[in-house]
């Protein structure tokens, strides 16, 4: 195997006014080098099958969408199968390991998931527990599960599943999908937050067994095991926040590890050929006029890697020429931060019946969804409100909206654009 490449770049306001003691840094890292598909993984797929995916479209989608997966794990990967309820139970193998993908594992496991039926509650943490024990019985590099979920997590107290994912964190990465519109986004996000993953809404269950065929295939493409973005600042300096914000936006600040005494570690997931975007702000003692501070360096650790730092080097000026620029990247990413909190505070008013609150708040995501270029945030938006002037951000809130076209808009409002180049 390829041992992978990652480059670090880091984008900052170079120059700050007098006093400033807080500065944004974007921190942009690429993998390239690496050999695809050639770590072991192990791939656990969660199948809700709980009384409300008795809809026999539903049950059958389902099962077509677990196969469809199964047939897209290359010879040698480890897998099982899992059946949710407000219990979990293995559907494929039969005992609580993992199997390893083969044409008569295939042939076995499909047969098994022809059995499944549908009934009992929702108690998620349960069936994570249970894809955490089968991944601690493997050596595998990359571990990813895949849940589906048509409903809300109503069997077990909310602390239960916050305390399953404070306790799983970092132990492996999970896809979420939620089927139809009774399930809760605040909920899957939550998971996918805390795993490293991500959630999507499936319209309908038709669409689920080529969506589960590309998480799948994701996965086998992930190369690179899991590694860290490692953030080491000096004595007078600190990390106060860490955020992804390409592909999509996501609170890692909770994540990190202290792994000396002036450096932090963040975990990032496995890797495939693939570039991130995170941003990270830094707390620092204002230094004086002219004076020039390193206040931060970022480097990619772990996985047999190690990249060069990207530094964070900043100074102090009474020219408002000089701290007035603000760096582009910096802008743009802080901007689609802006724009995923905007959609999801304006929803969320809209919900309570504030309707002054979700048109300013959904009206300013519409100015920024049309001043990033942000197409499909702006085509979902126009779903929710009438837009009488994009760049102003000036909208009239839709009387009658879908909970499809709400939920998609929410699930969908941390998804980013990346940075278009300069001249286009």
């Amino acid at each position: 195997m390829t041992a992978p490449t990652f480059t670090v770049d880091v984008a900052h306001n170079k120059h700050l006014a007098r006093g400033t003691a807080e500065v944004d840094a974007i921190i942009t890292v690429t993998a390239t080098d690496a050999d695809a598909g050639t770590s072991h993984a192990a791939v656990v797929i969660m199948l809700d099958t709980s009384a409300s995916m008795f809809r026999p479209s539903k049950l059958a989608a389902a099962r077509r969408a677990a196969c469809a997966a199964i047939d897209a794990l290359r010879d040698g990967t480890a897998f099982a199968v899992l059946a949710g309820t407000d219990h979990a139970e293995m559907v494929y193998p039969e005992e609580r390991r993992l199997a390893v993908a083969d044409d008569d594992t295939r042939a076995d496991a499909r047969q098994a998931i022809k059995g499944i039926s549908a009934q009992g509650g929702t108690a998620m943490s349960r069936w994570l527990w249970l894809a955490d024990e089968l991944f601690s019985s493997s050596r595998c590099e990359v571990k990813h599960g895949i849940l589906l979920t048509d409903g809300r997590n109503t069997s077990e107290p909310a602390d239960d599943l916050a305390k399953a994912l404070a306790r799983l964190r970092g132990r492996f990465t999970c896809t979420c999908r939620g089927v139809g519109t009774d399930w809760e986004v605040r909920e899957l996000r939550q998971i996918a937050d805390a795993l490293l993953g991500d959630v999507d809404i499936v319209a309908e269950p038709a669409e689920l067994a080529a969506d589960f065929c590309e998480i799948a295939a994701r996965a086998m493409r992930k190369s690179v095991p899991d590694v860290a973005l490692r953030l080491w600042t000096p004595q007078h300096s600190e990390v106060t926040e860490l955020r992804q914000v390409d592909p999509s936006v996501a609170d890692l600040t909770e994540h990190g590890q202290r792994s000396q005494q002036q450096a932090i570690d963040f975990p990032t997931g496995a890797w495939e050929q693939e570039t991130r975007a995170y941003h990270a702000r830094i707390s620092m003692r204002p230094g004086g006029i002219g004076e020039r501070m390193l206040v931060c360096r970022a480097s990619i650790v772990g996985g047999g890697t190690q990249s060069k730092p990207g530094k964070v080097v900043v100074s102090w000026t009474d020219d408002s020429g000089r701290y007035g620029i603000i760096d582009p990247t910096v802008a743009h990413y802080t901007g689609q931060e802006e724009l995923a909190e905007a959609i999801q505070d304006g929803l969320a008013a809209r919900r309570d019946g504030d309707i002054e609150t979700a048109t300013g708040k959904l009206g300013r995501a519409v100015a920024l969804a049309n001043e990033s270029g942000h197409a499909e945030a702006s085509r979902l938006l126009s779903k929710v409100v009438d837009v009488e002037d994009a760049v102003t951000g000036k909208v009239h809130l839709k009387q009658k909206v879908s909970a499809l076209d709400e939920m998609t808009l929410d699930t969908r409002s941390v998804v980013t654009s990346r940075m278009r180049p300069s001249g286009t």
